[in-house]
């Protein structure tokens, strides 16, 4: 028994050792692509590939089931990932799991609900099934292409092009719930305070703001000088790419956090725990005005 839990205790170190390893080589890599221009383009490859390797699985997903429309295979990449089931029913999923939290304080009856950097509708197109209630949905983002698609396939939403710049078309205190995953998580600095002004502006008093960072979990991503300044409270920017995609990355601390929502009162402030998967668990922040 002392041996076994011995090999089970090497074992599990090797798995961590080999894990961090990888990331370290991750973070190099990227790191190195990021600081000679060529992460963007690297991206690309990136999703040639996976398309070739996703192709049998997301052929078998469209066999079952025909009548569910997609949006093009790039878009879908670029604001989630390339697997067909995963993109349709996660985000079902997510639907029901947001309709929970709002519903914690907000009555969603007769609503205005705003996806706030909605991409290709992933979200938003489930909201009137999952909802309904006589609420009315909006979804705007700056990719002209997603709302493109989403104008033609999802009816049931209003849908707006933005631009980088903080500002919408929508009147000062209209929307009862606005909410944007992982999207404060792809802006720098100065964005985050003016799109939050813009997001303050356009909430009614009384609305909520629910949104998703990439916090204290993120941590096993950063490097060592990264990591001083996020523990310093400090936002942390990847950039030299186009602001706002995918490969833009952004890591907010906690104290950040709070000072930008230093004129709404938070609700909660989740910090959902690491799970077996490879996928890092981003903040939740829900606030009211």
């Amino acid at each position: 028994m002392i041996s076994k839990n011995r090999d089970d205790f090497f074992e599990k170190q090797y798995i961590c050792e080999n894990i961090f390893m990888v990331r370290s080589l991750f973070n190099y890599v990227s790191s190195s692509l990021r600081s000679i221009g060529l992460l963007k383009t690297a991206d690309v490859v990136r999703y040639y590939f996976v398309r070739i390797v996703k192709l049998k699985r997301n052929r078998r997903f469209k066999e079952i089931f025909p009548d569910i429309v997609l949006p093009p295979d790039y878009l879908m990449y670029e604001s989630f990932q390339l697997d067909y089931k995963k993109y349709y029913e996660d985000s079902r999923q997510t639907a029901i799991w947001l309709k929970e939290y709002f519903e914690k304080y907000v009555k969603l009856q007769n609503k205005r609900i705003l996806d706030w950097g909605c991409g290709p509708g992933r979200i938003i197109r489930h909201l009137p099934l999952v909802i309904n209630n006589g609420c009315t949905f909006y979804g705007t983002d700056y990719n002209e292409q997603s709302i493109a698609w989403c104008s033609e396939h999802i009816p049931e939403v209003h849908f707006n092009t933005n631009q980088l710049e903080a500002k919408l078309p929508y009147e000062s205190d209209f929307f009862d719930v606005i909410y944007g995953i992982s999207i404060f998580t792809h802006l720098s600095e100065s964005m985050h305070y003016n799109w939050f002004n813009e997001l303050y502006r356009i909430l009614k008093p009384g609305g909520i703001l629910f949104l998703t960072t990439q916090g204290a979990n993120f941590l096993v991503k950063l490097n060592q000088t990264e990591k001083k300044n996020f523990q310093s409270g400090k936002l942390v920017v990847r950039g030299k790419v186009k602001e706002g995609h995918r490969t833009f990355s952004a890591f907010q601390p906690k104290s950040f956090m709070e000072t930008l929502f230093n004129q709404m009162k938070v609700l909660e402030h989740v910090e959902l725990p690491m799970g077996n998967t490879k996928v890092v668990p981003q903040d939740i922040w829900i606030v009211r005005k």
